[in-house]
């Protein structure tokens, strides 16, 4: 059974989703030089969560680049793990990112520091423009695929949070309340940090071959055995390479005659047609074995 499925609906959009990256990491840029200029904690916290987009936009277009690398000898599977590490790595920035906000903000809070509500103004403005372009250019490809819907949502949430920046420069500037500053990055850190912590559990989940959430083993075996000529499914594993990439292994025990009457190719598609249609998981590998087998094994394979 191939399991080369082409150029995805991701993949057919790398030129967007390549230039959104691009304004991204501007916005970033900009922001942080920003928020040392003038003193503006929300403009870090803002370039944070734009860099934690950004993350989010790097690991679409990064799996739609290694997907399309072939498996070697000794990379069964290419690269496609190498987006798990970047995205566990982007989770332990972004933490590090919104833990330094909560703090820094509620120090703020306690002791307001001087902020220069002018140029916090223009370098939100500058983040607004460029996320604006960003929206407008991920908005048609946006059905195209989860992958584009969740970088347009998090270039949507984007251009929030650089309103958000405006208000509290627009607060400063009319009444002087410098608070608004750390009151506006607290609630961006509030975005961040719960995307972080979530971030790292499921890059870690897939690093450590923990079965993806929505698998049931049981389901899976009880579907199985429930085949024509199926007796029994044991040493079952499902386990993710990269996001959307399921694969599943099994010991399949089957009646003697599927050895000898030469139907076990046919068995063999109808599991394999089980596992797509009912359960996603279209890279599966299984043993067939007769009764009795089982004895013979490895106690670690029963």
């Amino acid at each position: 059974m191939g399991h080369d499925h082409g150029v995805t609906a991701t993949g057919r959009h790398r030129g967007i989703l390549a230039a959104v990256l691009g304004i991204s990491v501007v916005i970033f840029a900009v922001e942080v030089v920003g928020a040392i200029r003038t003193g503006s904690l929300a403009l870090l916290a803002d370039a944070g969560h734009v860099l934690a987009d950004a993350g989010g936009v790097a690991l679409a277009l990064g799996a739609t680049l290694l997907a399309a690398r072939p498996a070697s000898g000794r990379r069964t599977f290419g690269w496609a793990r190498a987006e798990i590490l970047a995205a566990a790595l982007n989770g332990l920035i972004l933490s590090g990112i919104g833990v330094y906000v909560f703090i820094e903000g509620i120090r703020r809070l306690v002791d307001p520091a001087d902020v220069e509500p002018g140029g916090m103004a223009l370098f939100g403005v500058i983040g607004l423009v460029g996320n604006l372009a960003g929206v407008a250019l991920l908005y048609r490809a946006r059905t195209a695929s989860l992958n584009m819907k969740g970088a347009f949502l998090e270039v949507a949430t984007d251009t929030a949070t650089s309103v958000g920046v405006l208000l509290a420069a627009g607060v400063i500037a009319l009444t002087g309340f410098t608070r608004a500053d750390p009151i506006v990055s607290v609630l961006i850190g509030v975005v961040i940090v719960p995307r972080a912590g979530k971030l790292l559990r499921e890059s870690l989940s897939i690093l450590l071959e923990t079965a993806p959430a929505h698998v049931d083993l049981d389901r899976i075996r009880d579907h199985l055995t429930g085949l024509d000529h199926v007796l029994d499914v044991h040493d079952l594993h499902v386990l993710t390479v990269t996001s959307g990439l399921p694969v599943l292994s099994a010991h399949v025990v089957v009646d003697d005659s599927c050895f000898h009457d030469g139907h076990a190719p046919q068995l063999l598609d109808a599991m394999q047609t089980c596992l797509t249609g009912h359960f996603d998981v279209e890279h599966s590998t299984f043993q067939l074995e007769p009764a009795g087998h089982a004895d013979h094994e490895h106690p670690t394979h029963r």
